[in-house]
């Protein structure tokens, strides 16, 4: 009997004695977040970005080409690539997971963005600026045309005023170059939501957020835009009590719940 309880002790301290590294580690997440037109970093994205690095995740609050500061500096592939540089920053800080988000005309160029690169998941809150929205077309036909006849006369690389539109301001003045705002704001081009999510993988899974009290002109649309994203088993869409300048802060709760979901799998 004491040769059995002898042995039985020695297979506890064996078990107790084995490496933590028996468990699976949780997925170190990554997260690129992207402001609205007009906006910064510091401002309506702020309180999602900062709520994440509090739970733990490795986060990137960029300062994109359509920020008040920045007024389209740079085209649409510069701007790929300094989300392409920030999501590369966070793998080699140790994320294994990778999300990219975008707030109003930040989650149209997420779509965009999504169909030419591999992330894990897609984050689109309260998205807007699609430029081939009819209102778009009018408002800014004048604009665009102007570009594409200073680009046919060889002064593509001029700077000019042109216009930029949302719904809720109203217009008002872009000072870059035809090229650069052409590329922004063709019709046909990279910030056609429609296009764009049509081209999204289906494998990567999208959190679209619509919130309940947004814009009257998102809220009539915005099964429309869900509808539009490929079927995937983790696509969701969440409706938070905010409007449309709270929605990011709104969904901070359910952003951390679906990403952790979607890590997982």
């Amino acid at each position: 009997m004491r040769l059995q309880v002898r042995y039985f002790l020695l297979l506890i301290c064996a078990v107790l004695a084995l490496p933590a590294t028996a468990q699976t580690p949780a997925p170190s997440i990554g997260i690129v977040i992207m402001h609205g037109k007009g906006g910064a970093p510091g401002r309506l994205v702020s309180t999602l970005a900062e709520g994440l690095g509090q739970k733990g995740y490795l986060v990137a609050n960029l300062e994109m080409p359509w920020s008040g500061r920045r007024d389209y500096d740079k085209d649409v592939a510069a701007a790929e690539q300094e989300v392409t540089a920030a999501l590369h920053d966070l793998r080699g800080k140790g994320a294994t997971k990778v999300f990219v988000a975008g707030h109003s005309q930040g989650g149209v160029f997420v779509t965009h963005y999504v169909s030419n690169h591999a992330v894990d998941g897609a984050v689109l809150i309260a998205p807007g600026g699609n430029v081939a929205n009819p209102l778009f077309r009018r408002q800014l036909g004048a604009s665009v045309d102007r570009a594409r006849q200073m680009i046919a006369d060889g002064k593509g690389n001029e700077r000019a005023q042109f216009m930029d539109y949302e719904g809720s301001k109203g217009t008002s003045p872009v000072h870059t170059t035809a090229a650069i705002y052409l590329n922004w704001f063709d019709p046909d081009g990279a910030m056609n939501q429609e296009k764009s999510s049509g081209a999204m993988p289906p494998r990567i899974p999208v959190l679209f957020i619509a919130p309940r009290n947004d814009y009257p002109g998102l809220q009539r649309i915005k099964l429309a835009m869900y509808g539009a994203l490929p079927a995937n088993p983790l696509t969701r869409l969440y409706e938070p009590d905010a409007d449309h300048r709270g929605a990011p802060a709104a969904s901070l709760a359910e952003i951390v719940r679906w990403t952790a979901e979607v890590a997982a799998r």
